[in-house]
């Protein structure tokens, strides 16, 4: 596998529901019914959330769930089944980083906030992602060839990728978005004196310290935990969709009231991991196109959001001004291919519970409503929120 040319350094920089009901959000979509919010039973059809419109047919529908949860972890929005199983994917990085954190290794290496934040992140690929994992490696004394992510899609910023096409440059693993999060365990091991060449496998000491950390912020049986391999090539975890919400929560509040036993010890090391991320969003995403950077860039200091693979989305809301803090997680059962329907339902979740408004919208139009247009420019389908997410109370 192609090692990543060094780059130089940064300069110095400081079911349907129970039919339709009137809509009430979202301006393109104001004609058109949605479905009302409601619970439906764990493994039964959950009801759509999005549709894609094509001309006047509705082309495709994507169901799934969504839960939001209060300070406290009870459920205050729900749609769907929130005991839904779900695989982590990405939105578990925050919580492996944790492991990093408590192992010394950040210490010992002073990562800074945007070094933190890159752990975490499904990153796109850009030269600073580069720039800032190369200085990482090189103060850690280890090579970037260790890196076992992969390339697949690599770079994922469309501007970088035609770049290194033009030039004729071929992406190396380092610019795979799951490269700082396979860092991690990297640092992680070369800090306790492991193997390096097999820090992937699920039985290596690195790995096992990801799982236990895991299971324990989750409050889960390590030993029951059930797993699968993601697709570049580490351990991903099977949760509810009600526990990755809580386990968001925590991640904004760590110190909050839904925190006790176990978990409470690991409150320092969620804070660094959130701060890192609010900090540096464009580190935990990319600088274009990225959905999570954009929410975290959008509302500074107040939303910390994590994507994953087949559909998955979990948000983490710090307390500000009197407003408490929660969580929020979201799942497409179809897996969304193409993340339309993710990216809909996230903006639109956020936007009725009065976490994002109107100011908010009209800049994140391209996630809240996706279009795909023609070659020569024209409108040929655009994903629609046909949901309206009511209280519990309500519902």
């Amino acid at each position: 596998m192609p090692e990543e040319p060094t780059l130089p350094a940064f300069p110095a920089a400081d079911g349907d529901g129970d039919g339709p009901v009137p809509d009430t959000a979202g301006a393109d979509a104001e004609s058109r019914p949605r479905t009302r919010s409601t619970r439906t039973r764990k493994g039964s059809a959950p009801p759509v959330l999005v549709e894609v419109q094509r001309g006047e047919v509705a082309e495709s529908r994507h169901r799934g769930h969504i839960v939001q949860v209060d300070s406290s972890g009870k459920v205050v929005h729900a749609i769907g089944a929130p005991s839904t199983d779900v695989m982590l994917r990405s939105t578990v990085k925050p919580f492996g980083t944790v492991a990093l954190i408590e192992s010394g290794a950040a210490d010992d290496l002073k990562l800074t906030g945007p070094e933190l934040a890159i752990m975490c992140a499904s990153h796109t690929g850009e030269d600073k992602h580069v720039r800032t994992l190369q200085a990482i490696f090189r103060r850690a004394s280890v090579t970037q060839a260790l890196l076992q992510c992969g390339v697949d899609g690599a770079p994922a910023d469309e501007r970088t990728a035609t770049r290194l096409a033009r030039d004729g440059e071929t992406p190396g693993a380092i610019r795979h978005g799951c490269s700082g999060f396979h860092a991690a365990s990297i640092l992680m091991s070369a800090y306790a004196g492991w193997t390096l060449d097999d820090y992937a496998d699920p039985k290596h000491p690195s790995q096992q310290a990801v799982l236990q950390t895991v299971a324990r912020l989750f409050g889960r049986d390590p030993a029951t935990l059930r797993t699968g391999f993601d697709n570049c090539g580490v351990l991903t975890y099977e949760m509810t969709l009600l526990e990755l919400a809580r386990a968001y929560l925590m991640l904004a509040d760590p110190e909050g009231p839904s925190v006790h036993g176990d978990r409470a010890g690991s409150a320092p090391a969620l804070h660094r991991v959130r701060d890192a991320m609010m900090q540096a969003p464009d580190m935990v995403g990319g600088t274009y196109d990225n959905l999570d950077t954009e929410l975290m860039r959008r509302r500074p200091g107040r939303l910390v959001a994590k994507a994953g693979a087949d559909g998955m989305r979990a948000v983490g809301v710090v307390a500000s001004d009197g407003t408490e803090a929660a969580g929020m997680a979201i799942k497409i059962e179809d897996g969304d291919g193409s993340r339309r329907a993710i990216s809909a339902a996230s903006v639109e979740s956020l936007a009725q519970v009065g976490l994002l408004d109107e100011r908010d919208l009209r800049p994140l139009a391209e996630y809240h409503h996706p279009t795909v247009l023609t070659h020569a420019g024209r409108e040929a389908a655009t994903a629609l929120p046909r949901f309206v997410l009511a209280a519990e109370d309500e519902s």
